[in-house]
């Protein structure tokens, strides 16, 4: 394990390096202590979604495992920072054939997921990472502890998701599916 490369709600994301392949990962550390059963279930619920894909606009699982004290999800290392800083960085100054690419990347990992009934609930540009520094970035989703598979006519009703990024029909708690990614 090397530097923090960033913070989440129950731990920290940490650079590290395979001792085989010498290739570049990232850790989220979670320690338990800080989580309550309901948060516990969320992080194994993200494991479930996780395992299940394979998709070039996902985020990778490689490994994950966990001791007593804490809960380690070992991902591929994304280097090229979120789709926020991206757009920043541009003063939101993008091409439109570049911005056409990046938004055709998103419907591509929102339809896989929604293909196998998985509603994100937390689509915000921190969630959209980039695979590396580039002006034709290659696009991936993450980050699922909100995320909940919903079978093809199943409604939810609960509040989940960022305010400034959330659908109407979460925030007034009305039944809705994956439309609202």
């Amino acid at each position: 394990m090397m530097d923090e490369i960033g913070v989440g709600k129950f731990g920290l994301v940490k650079l590290g390096v395979h001792k085989n392949t010498k290739k570049r990962v990232a850790i989220k550390i979670m320690k338990k202590e800080d989580m309550n059963n309901s948060d516990i279930e969320l992080v194994k619920g993200e494991l479930d979604i996780m395992m299940m894909c394979a998709h070039p606009n996902i985020v990778k699982l490689l490994d994950h495992f966990e001791n007593m004290d804490f809960i380690f999800i070992i991902m591929e290392h994304l280097s090229g920072g979120d789709l926020g800083n991206f757009l920043e960085k541009r003063k939101g100054k993008i091409s439109e054939e570049k911005m056409s690419n990046i938004m055709f990347q998103i419907a591509s990992g929102l339809e896989y997921l929604h293909r196998y009934g998985v509603v994100h609930r937390d689509l915000k540009p921190e969630n959209i990472m980039l695979m590396e520094v580039s002006e034709t970035p290659v696009i991936k989703i993450m980050d699922f502890g909100l995320s909940k598979i919903m079978g093809p006519s199943e409604k939810a009703a609960d509040g989940y998701g960022t305010l400034t990024y959330v659908a109407p029909e979460v925030l007034v708690r009305q039944p809705y599916n994956k439309q609202i990614d």
